[in-house]
């Protein structure tokens, strides 16, 4: 089980990675503006495992 975590917390950093070439630097990026981009993102993926985790229960109930 500790592989599949592993795979996914990759996955996770990959992403961040490739979406961090999408964003111009910026000159004035301060310690508050990383923590609201990591919180903004760890926000944003426990969402989405909410959401596959609903999906999933609703469709073992099927």
């Amino acid at each position: 089980m500790a592989e599949v975590g592993s795979a996914s917390w990759n996955f996770a950093y990959l992403i961040a990675f490739i979406l961090t070439l999408f964003f111009p630097t910026v000159s004035a990026f301060d310690g508050g503006d990383a923590v609201a981009l990591l919180l903004g993102l760890a926000i944003s993926m426990l969402g989405i495992c909410a959401c596959l985790g609903y999906y999933a229960r609703t469709r073992q109930n099927m």
